[in-house]
């Protein structure tokens, strides 16, 4: 059963029947938003980029986003760059796969973003989620819907973090600005 989340609402990642994930999907979709002009609605195609950093002790230690599709050690997987969105269709555009009893010890949080690459604001983009899927199943544990638009180029949408129980997923859900994860960390800071 997939849990909606809404801002700031976080999620345990056990099992049902009491076992830990092992392999997690982060799932971003969004379609562009039609534009009214003189000669009917139109679309023009948004380049959304999901990103993942991985910290360590409120450090950047490393990211996977579309210039670097594999973490250094191997555990966080980007499943490559898509840059025209889903046009509607409700699937995952883009996919980070985290392999959760790979990820080393010492990072002990992964906050997923979302950049408007091309510069559009989120005002021109609709039906855009991110979703956590175990890996394993394909069952759908969570899922955070961006809503309202605005006039900002960023998002910074989750994280996934260490906690005494295991893994848990927490909605962030806050507007930034910036076209990659660079320009983003900063705001990302304070959710740590």
């Amino acid at each position: 059963m997939s849990v909606n989340l809404s801002k700031g609402q976080g999620i345990s990642l056990t099992k049902s029947d009491g076992g830990t994930l092992t392999a997690v999907r982060m799932g971003l979709g969004w379609r562009s938003a039609p534009r009214r002009g003189l000669f009917g609605s139109r679309t023009r195609e948004i380049d959304l980029d999901a990103s993942a950093v991985l910290f360590a002790d409120k450090q950047p230690m490393d990211v996977v986003f579309f210039q670097h599709l594999v973490s250094d050690d191997g555990s966080v997987r980007h499943t490559g760059d898509n840059v025209v969105g889903g046009a509607g269709q409700g699937g995952d555009d883009e996919a980070i796969l985290v392999d959760l009893a790979r990820v080393p010890v010492h990072i002990d949080q992964i906050v997923f973003t979302v950049n408007s690459f091309t510069g559009q604001t989120f005002a021109e983009v609709q039906d855009a989620f991110c979703r956590l899927v175990d890996e394993t199943t394909g069952q759908e544990l969570a899922r955070y819907t961006l809503t309202g638009g605005g006039d900002y180029t960023a998002q910074i949408m989750s994280k996934v973090h260490r906690s005494a129980n295991g893994w848990q997923m927490t909605a962030i859900g806050e507007p930034s600005h910036g076209r990659t994860f660079k320009d983003v960390v900063p705001a990302i800071l304070p959710y740590l």
